[in-house]
């Protein structure tokens, strides 16, 4: 009896991995881990923090250190949330975290604009976020959006994280990461996003937004206010992406396997305290730890070295079975041009390849980070789906093999292919592809894919202006924060 054949992977799932890391160099890691944790622990934990850790187990030593027992950190490893949904306002934009998907996404805290039709830099402003949620929400293969940006025309912290929140759900129903600068911001956020879904039951049970928690500041110290950060966040049942994103060389060991030890060991500390907070909480892996040049101490964000980081915590991840995220598509590059290209290019499909569930910082970014542009938004879709495509490798069942097709052509048929309706496109094109080409321009007036991304910018943010929170929830949010909100009604088409 012939085998059934399995249907063709949907973009983003996996037909192959790169592993950077053989099963010997994870066992080593995993143990230098351990090893970390057990004897050098973590200094500076707020009171709430011991409490919590020493409650599930951590050990507080006489020098003001948590330290975190072999059996504490393999106890939570295996009882952690597993198969993670991260929703969106908008149920096709769900994210399951979950066998080999792989999503694209923003994140970053750039502080320059990168204007590709002037070739200049700026100051980043709110209306920029608003601006790329809604671009993203009209790509398809960016599939989800954590504020890249900074908003440096707001001074107030308050302010600040609450209208950063407000820009990214008011532009995109896709699922929307975000951060806050200390724990009292994030009541009258919980708040707003509670109106949003028409009560907090509604929101904890499809929690449309999580909160990126740098709990740690590096090498191997929590940070107090990021600390009350998380332990709210929890509270409001947001999922938590622990992150570590320490930098070879500065605040992390400069030997590459060094890096990944002293991240992995601070990410499982802080899955530790997530679940000591609260067992089972929705958390996500993420061991980010950045590059840096040699020659000058700078983050290398487009580098090898730095693809070589984040496919090998991704990796750890998977020997944890975490849902698991890494970030890439950092390029070095001020601009969008060829070495951004190729360097976000490179380091996406690697990310792609690794296993990550989710790929932070894969659309935007420029110059390690400091720049983001919105005409790279739409020049890395095309970019990012070229590696789903890539990844999801092709189908080879008994009518793809073609045989019966060739006999018939070769043998008394015309020869070629042509008009045997089976076209290419459904296999070269992912969605949201363009595949824009040199035939279909004015062969006599040349133009370039920046250009293309200017004029397309321009005409998506003339036209797109994202209704999913009516004009009747808009009045009622305005109401009721005041003048917290700082984008005009102006900016958002009125």
């Amino acid at each position: 009896m012939k085998q059934a054949l399995p249907e063709p992977p949907a973009a983003g799932a996996a037909g192959s991995c790169y592993l950077p890391l053989s099963e010997g160099d994870i066992g080593r890691i995993h143990e230098a881990v351990l090893t970390v944790l057990e004897t050098v622990g973590f200094a500076d934990a707020i009171p709430s923090c011991i409490e919590a850790l020493t409650g599930a187990g951590a050990l507080l030593g006489e020098d003001g250190r948590i330290r975190f027992p072999r059996s504490l950190v393999s106890d939570t490893i295996s009882r952690a949330a597993r198969n993670i949904t991260l929703h969106g306002q908008d149920p096709r934009y769900d994210l399951h975290l979950d066998g080999s998907h792989v999503h694209f996404g923003t994140a970053g805290v750039a502080v320059n604009l990168v204007d590709a039709a002037q070739r200049i830099w700026r100051e980043t402003r709110l209306q920029d976020i608003y601006d790329a949620a809604r671009l993203v929400e009209g790509l398809d293969n960016i599939h989800f959006f954590q504020r890249p940006m900074v908003a440096r025309d707001i001074a107030d912290p308050l302010e600040l994280d609450f209208n950063t929140l407000y820009a990214c759900v008011a532009g995109t129903t896709k699922h929307v990461g975000t951060s806050f600068t200390v724990r009292e911001n994030v009541k009258p956020a919980l708040e707003m996003l509670h109106m949003i879904a028409g009560g907090e039951e509604k929101f904890r049970a499809r929690p449309f937004v999580s909160s990126s928690s740098c709990f740690v500041v590096s090498p191997m110290k929590f940070a107090e206010d990021a600390c009350g950060v998380m332990e709210e966040c929890v509270r409001g049942g947001l999922p938590i992406l622990v992150l570590s994103v320490g930098q070879a060389g500065i605040t992390a060991p400069a030997d590459l396997a060094g890096a990944v030890v002293q991240t992995v060991a601070e990410v499982l500390a802080g899955l530790v305290y997530v679940n000591a907070l609260k067992p089972g909480h929705p958390a996500i892996f993420a061991a980010w730890p950045f590059a840096s040049d040699p020659r000058t101490g700078a983050m290398a964000g487009g580098s090898p070295q730095q693809a070589l980081l984040g496919a090998a915590c991704a990796q750890m991840a998977r020997f944890y079975d975490l849902p698991s995220s890494t970030a890439a598509g950092m390029t070095d590059a001020g601009l969008p041009d060829s070495q951004s290209g190729y360097e976000k290019g490179i380091t996406d499909m690697l990310a792609a390849l690794s296993g990550a569930h989710l790929v932070y910082e894969a659309a935007g970014m420029h110059g390690s980070l400091l720049g983001f542009c919105l005409e790279s938004l739409i020049i890395d879709n095309d970019m990012l789906g070229h590696c789903l495509q890539s990844r999801a490798g092709m189908v080879a069942g008994d009518e793809q093999l073609s045989a019966a097709l060739i006999a018939r052509t070769c043998l008394g048929g015309p020869g070629h292919y042509l008009g045997s309706g089976k076209g290419q496109a459904d296999s070269t094109t992912a969605p949201g592809q363009e595949r824009w080409q040199f035939r279909e321009r004015d062969q006599n007036v040349l133009s370039d894919i920046v250009s293309h991304a200017v004029a397309e910018k321009k005409r998506l943010l003339a036209e797109r202006f994202p209704r999913h929170i009516t004009r009747g929830m808009d009045d009622r949010l305005r109401a009721r924060f005041g003048d917290l909100i700082r984008l005009p009604r102006g900016a958002m088409g009125g």
